[in-house]
């Protein structure tokens, strides 16, 4: 058993090719499916099967894709109810690829309608757990009460996970090796480890949610302190149990235009530049959610901020960078939405000014101070006891509790999200100076 796992850093996502005699399965693969052709076609592998876990709200899956382009069938639960054709892979199913046998487990808790993946051969046990068990943790229950086909409460589905840690398990060896679907950095969970994979022995050792609990106390753990949840997260749902068109053929109708100088008022741009770029020059109603490298969470950012089936514009730096934008862009499947990318003439009119950091660390007072962290990040404690704390996913509905007397600066924890923030207020405040403390926000944190 062949076993190659995947990483896309930016949403901290994990999928999964698995190889025996000749044939190859996937598990939850990425929107672009080109890194698994590839790796079928160095190991001479012919694509059998792609295994969904569960419709996934974080990024859009290219399984649909791969089973058309393929010949590949796509294995889900039965509970699902996918839109596109599939074979129902649930309790007491089995498939045999080669000298692999594959079986399933209904986990519901993250979703509904969640399965583990048990890949058997030789003695060998390894487990693709989806959503449902992480590295140090378990998934989110709180994402399926507004997206999906069931709309299941964040009670109801903490309470399945707590049965699934308790008794979907048991019958498993301390050796199996456990491959999520995601790792720290991800919103389908919290407090994950850095490692890419464990054994279900040092889980149940080390994971809390394999402790000895009642139902309330894993029920009340599992609840706090969960990070925010996107506006994409629904709509991404919803195209997974659709299944996405032909990536290739929705990137290809994204039109492009040069050295612009305006675009329509009433339309939003994200400008993915880095912020000192934006800052010399930029379009009107533009937001600077930065894409630079695979480091900034672009992906995440965008869909928290751009609401779904929202018209946009991209900006970026160079020719150069359409590929990779729109590759990023699509992940989420927000493409559709796209408007248009453009890059800028020397001509446009907008730029934003420099804060003075030292007259700022001395008189802070003189200033409205705004901080666009998460409230769990707050609830840790302020940087600045005046500041005012909206979370930058709220920040262009909430914008109007910002007072204007004063010149407003805009801080997150490490200067990333404070170029989209203060970019958004901006364009809110055209009469009140808006500053991005940006990292400087180091000086005053550490």
């Amino acid at each position: 058993m062949k076993i190659k796992q995947f990483k896309d850093a930016p949403l901290a996502h994990y999928s999964y090719a698995i190889i025996s005699n000749g044939e190859m399965a996937l598990v939850d693969p990425s929107r672009n499916p080109m890194q698994y052709y590839k790796f079928a076609e160095e190991n001479n592998a012919k694509i059998v099967a792609v295994f969904e876990t569960h419709p996934h709200a974080d990024f859009v899956s290219s399984h649909l894709q791969i089973s058309e382009q393929t010949g590949a069938k796509i294995y889900v639960s039965k509970l699902l109810g996918a839109d596109y054709t599939h074979t129902s892979f649930d309790d007491g199913d089995t498939l045999k690829m080669g000298d692999i046998t594959f079986k399933a487990i209904n986990t519901p808790g993250h979703s509904p309608d969640s399965i583990t993946i048990v890949a058997e051969q030789g003695g060998n046990t390894a487990l693709f757990t989806g959503d449902t068990l992480f590295i140090g943790n378990v998934g989110r229950p709180d994402l399926r009460e507004n997206a999906g086909n069931m709309k299941a409460k964040r009670v109801e589905l903490a309470k399945d996970m707590y049965n699934t840690i308790q008794t979907k398990f048991n019958e498993l060896p301390d050796g199996a090796l456990v491959y999520p679907a995601h790792g720290a950095g991800s919103l389908c969970g919290k407090n994950m480890s850095d490692a890419a994979s464990s054994t279900l022995g040092n889980e149940r050792q080390g994971n809390w949610a394999f402790k000895d609990q009642t139902e309330e106390e894993f029920v009340e753990e599992i609840l706090k302190d969960q990070p925010f949840i996107p506006s994409y997260f629904g709509f991404n749902v919803d195209i997974n149990k659709t299944g996405a068109v032909n990536d290739k053929n929705a990137k290809a109708e994204v039109k492009l235009n040069l050295l612009v100088e305006d675009v329509e008022e009433d339309v939003t741009v994200v400008d993915v530049r880095d912020g000192d770029a934006y800052k010399a020059g930029h379009l009107p109603n533009a937001i600077n959610i930065m894409a630079r490298a695979e480091g900034d969470k672009y992906e995440t950012w965008l869909g928290a901020i751009i609401e779904p089936k929202e018209a946009f514009y991209l900006v970026v730096s160079s020719v150069e960078d359409i590929e990779d934008i729109l590759e990023r862009t699509a992940k989420i499947g927000y493409e559709k939405q796209l408007k248009g990318i453009v890059t800028l003439a020397d001509s446009v009119s907008e730029k934003s000014e420099d804060l003075d950091v030292k007259d700022f660390g001395a008189h802070p007072d003189k200033y409205t101070i705004v901080d666009i962290r998460n409230a769990s990040e707050v609830a840790e404690g302020k940087i600045f006891e005046s500041a005012i704390a909206i979370p930058l996913n709220e920040l262009r509905d909430r914008y109007k509790e910002i007072p204007t007397e004063h010149p407003i600066v805009v801080h997150c924890a490490g200067g990333y999200r404070s170029a989209a923030g203060s970019s958004i207020l901006e364009n809110k405040f055209k009469s009140t100076t808006v500053y991005d403390l940006s990292e400087a926000i180091k000086q005053f944190s550490e």
